[in-house]
């Protein structure tokens, strides 16, 4: 077994920090998922115990580490969104069969791994707005599940 975790490791190539998501056995099942969803994608290597992989230019490694650690809130990765159609296709797909719709934009999808699905103008208006339009705006933002554009402009102006 350590020469496999060796010989695997020295195929990995990582950039200067590199995520590691561990998984109960579904690592390669998750990155084949996670890469449908994502342009730019792509498995880079993977054996029965690690899969590497690339979204959009960001490259993870997912670790069939056993069942003994579950994902968190504590850890996530924001998908930052062009429109509200992309944010609802992103939403949607990581929902979907066994995810699960969470406050402020977080969701977690079906391996319990959580997403913020975050749209530009949102965080344009964060940077942008006065100290009452900000206010506004995480008003309509607190109760919010999937984030919505057309909610945040009302509040914004």
């Amino acid at each position: 077994m350590e020469r496999e975790i060796n010989v695997i490791m020295s195929k990995i190539s990582t950039q200067k920090i590199t995520p590691y998501l561990w998984y109960d056995n579904q690592a390669k099942e998750a990155a084949t998922f996670y890469c449908s969803l994502f342009e730019n994608s792509q498995i880079i290597s993977d054996s029965d115990l690690i899969v590497e992989f690339e979204l959009d230019g960001m490259r993870l490694v997912g670790l069939n580490g056993g069942p003994q650690f579950k994902f968190t809130e504590a850890v996530s990765l924001l998908v930052l969104c062009e429109d509200q159609d992309e944010v609802d296709y992103f939403w949607n797909a990581f929902t979907q069969n066994g995810g699960k719709e969470s406050r402020c934009g977080w969701c977690k999808d079906k391996y319990g791994f959580s997403w913020q699905i975050v749209p530009k103008r949102f965080m344009e208006m964060m940077k942008t707005g006065t100290p009452d339009q900000v206010k506004r705006v995480m008003s309509v933002l607190m109760p919010m599940n999937k984030l919505i554009v057309e909610e945040f402009e009302k509040a914004f102006n």
